[in-house]
C-alpha cells in the first residue's frame, strides 16, 4: 500500500470535512488502516480509518453522470448528498458537506470524478442582500 501522508475526513471537531496529516499507526490487531491524524484547521488528534476513506472515494461517484444533477451556479443553494455538474469543468460531483466561512459566505465541499475534492461558494446573492 501507498503511504498517504495526507487525507481529507470528517472532523468531529470541527464538524465538517477537513484536511488531515497521517501522524501515525495505530497499534494492536486489526489496525491497519486505522491512523492517528492531526486536524490541520482545529489542530485536534483522532483516530480515523483510511479504508472506509479509500473505499467511499473509489465507489460513491460512480455512475452519477446518469442521475438528475443540478449545474452548479454560486447563486444557487445545494443540499449534502445532492449531485451537481460543474459546466466549465464538465464534471460531476456530490456534496459532502457545507460550512460557513469567516467571512460568513456559505460553502460547499464537492468531491468530483475527474477534480478531486474542491470547495465551491453557494447562495452567494442571498448573502449580499443582507
Amino acid at each position: 500500500m501507498a503511504r498517504i501522508k495526507n487525507i481529507e475526513a470528517f472532523c468531529n471537531s470541527c464538524g465538517s470535512i477537513q484536511k488531515m496529516e497521517i501522524t501515525s499507526s495505530v497499534t494492536g490487531e486489526e489496525s491497519e488502516y486505522k491512523k492517528w491524524a492531526k486536524c490541520k484547521s482545529c489542530k485536534q488528534v483522532m483516530v480515523v480509518d483510511i479504508s472506509d476513506i479509500l473505499k467511499s472515494a473509489n465507489t460513491s461517484l460512480e455512475g452519477i453522470e446518469n442521475e438528475d444533477c443540478k449545474k452548479y451556479s454560486p447563486l444557487s443553494t445545494f443540499e449534502v448528498g445532492e449531485t451537481i455538474y460543474h459546466e466549465n469543468w464538465d464534471d460531476f460531483g456530490r456534496v459532502l458537506s457545507k460550512e460557513i466561512l469567516s467571512n460568513g459566505k456559505s460553502s460547499i465541499s464537492v468531491e468530483f470524478q475527474k477534480s478531486g475534492l474542491k470547495k465551491l461558494i453557494e447562495s452567494l446573492n442571498n448573502q449580499e442582500a443582507r
